[in-house]
């Protein structure tokens, strides 16, 4: 059997990249729906994941991604072939509506099997969570920012047109058994191990009006799904708000500022931040008696916590649980140790407290001020993921971070 196509039949290449790819394509809709069960039954209300719960879930997931990626690949490799090759003709061109509607799902087969997987990867691109595309080559795509709703808005997209794609495949599958049982011509043979010829028919349809059709398709599969609110709503989330109670002299009144927590999920970091939080701040660079240069408080909003496809997941019951415990607080004094600065406080999350002590860099100029610090804690001192104790799928130590500015109070 050649290699290449001819006017009658299908090549060996062209049959390996038709069949590869129907076996890559059935597998992965498999893997993604049940990918999707499991995190329905791991996000569901009152539900207590475990860890092996957990794992299963982001391994379907990161199977359904890294096959999502190879089709991608396998799509362009297959189109470049095919462009470089003869097209077999229809056995039925000259049965009008017919051919031109094999033409169509042909078009339309083609655009999905590039359109579907590069949406799902650039939205796992834009999405902090687990469930990491298993290849060495990063997580992450070129002009495609962190941003939730960049995710949002291309896991749309993926949705609605992998139904055009699973629409494409059952009609080409009907087609081509049409063509077997009830015309009974080499349609699908050609396609079979062999060398299978069929003679196509001398009026062929042409491009331009299939790929209008499946233009057309495409528009109102995204028109449908906008008229029924499927797309992500336009308006910008609410900016952080970093609150203050009216500064008194000695205190300083935060301007501007993040506080940001990144966890290992998975061998992957995930990161987030609170949206909303408050800190009320005393400092003086002259300590006093006690060597005590200041105090710090922080209150801060469990239930603003963005962190991505885990959001619903880190601030439910087995681990922030903000339903029940909606704030939590950071008391300290800062202090001068050695040649640094220090806050040492007590951390309380879930109502349990946790000394902390870390250094914090600060710079003054006149009467602004940028001070910004890292330290970590182990999640289970607070009982937070006690459901998952298996450090490969969530690391125990939890990076907290903050940036802020402030400006001395008159």
């Amino acid at each position: 059997m050649s290699t290449s196509n001819t006017a009658a039949s299908y090549g060996s290449v062209a049959k390996t990249f038709h069949w590869l790819t129907a076996l890559l394509i059935l597998s992965n809709i498999g893997f993604g729906l049940v990918a999707s069960w499991q995190a329905e039954a791991v996000q569901a209300a009152g539900a207590q994941p475990s860890a092996a719960d957990l794992a299963r879930a982001a391994w379907l997931f990161s199977t359904h991604k890294t096959l999502g990626v190879t089709i991608f690949f396998v799509a362009l490799a297959r189109i470049l072939w095919a462009v470089t090759q003869p097209k077999p003709g229809l056995l039925n061109g000259d049965h009008g509506a017919e051919a031109i509607l094999a033409e169509l799902v042909h078009w339309l087969l083609y655009g999905s099997l590039v359109l579907v997987p590069l949406t799902g990867w650039i939205d796992h691109a834009a999405t902090t969570g687990f469930a990491p595309i298993w290849w060495p080559f990063g997580q992450g795509l070129p002009f495609v920012p962190k941003d939730p709703h960049v995710a949002e808005l291309f896991a749309t997209l993926h949705y609605i047109l992998q139904w055009v794609l699973i629409g494409a495949i059952a009609l080409h599958v009907m087609g081509a058994l049409k063509h077997h049982v009830i015309d009974k011509d080499a349609t699908l043979r050609r396609m079979l191990p062999g060398n299978t010829r069929g003679e196509p028919t001398a009026k062929q349809p042409g491009h331009a009006l299939p790929i209008l059709g499946a233009l057309a398709v495409w528009a109102v599969a995204l028109l449908g799904a906008n008229q029924l609110g499927w797309f992500p709503s336009t308006h910008d989330a609410p900016a952080a708000q970093v609150t203050q109670a009216e500064a008194e002299p000695g205190q300083w009144q935060v301007t501007s500022g993040e506080l940001s927590i990144a966890i290992q999920q998975m061998g992957q970091e995930v990161s987030g931040q609170f949206a909303n939080w408050t800190a009320n701040i005393t400092y003086d660079e002259t300590p006093d008696a006690e060597g005590k240069h200041g105090a710090v408080e922080v209150s801060i909003d469990t239930g603003s916590l963005s962190l991505g496809s885990v959001t619903d997941q880190a601030t439910g019951p087995d681990f922030l649980a903000s339903g029940s415990f909606p704030t939590a607080t950071f008391a300290a004094v800062l202090r001068q140790k050695e040649d640094r600065l220090v806050t040492d406080g007590i951390l309380t999350i879930r109502s349990i407290e946790v000394p902390l002590s870390f250094p914090v860099t600060l710079s003054i100029e006149g009467d602004t001020a940028t001070a910004s610090g890292e330290t970590s804690v182990d999640r289970r001192a607070f009982g937070i993921g006690d459901s998952v104790s298996d450090e490969g799928s969530l690391a125990f130590d939890v990076v907290i971070s903050f940036d802020l500015t402030a400006t001395r109070a008159e």
